[in-house]
């Protein structure tokens, strides 16, 4: 996956240069958040698989003991940057395909009258 190999740090930025795609700053935080949502389920879907081989079939108290493995890939999971940063870069980058059928549907109507 591609949020393994990013380091990011949380910086401020400019929010006038977020909607230079789009023209639209809400449009472009609604696009950055559906795919932040997407990076966030792939990550805890991952994490859960990886999660899933430590589970026993017994749910006694005596029995719970602590994994140092699955201590360290708990704390690996924290320590990726958060979906919302990586979303936001994969966005400035260009990454992120995106359409509006609203717009799609305004052009499409616009130009088919005489």
């Amino acid at each position: 996956m591609s949020f393994k190999s990013t380091t990011l740090t949380t910086v401020t930025r400019d929010l006038s240069k977020l909607d230079g795609k789009t023209g639209n700053l809400y449009e472009t935080i609604v696009i950055i958040a559906k795919r932040a949502n997407q990076i966030s389920a792939e990550m805890k879907e991952e994490l859960n698989g990886k999660l899933s081989e430590f589970t026993t079939s017994a749910d006694n108290l005596e029995e719970i003991f602590e994994n140092r493995e699955q201590i360290e890939i708990s704390k690996y999971y924290e320590r990726l940057p958060k979906s919302n940063l990586i979303a936001i870069q994969e966005y400035q980058e260009g990454k992120i395909y995106s359409r509006n059928p609203a717009r799609e549907a305004d052009s499409d109507s616009g130009s088919s009258r005489f």
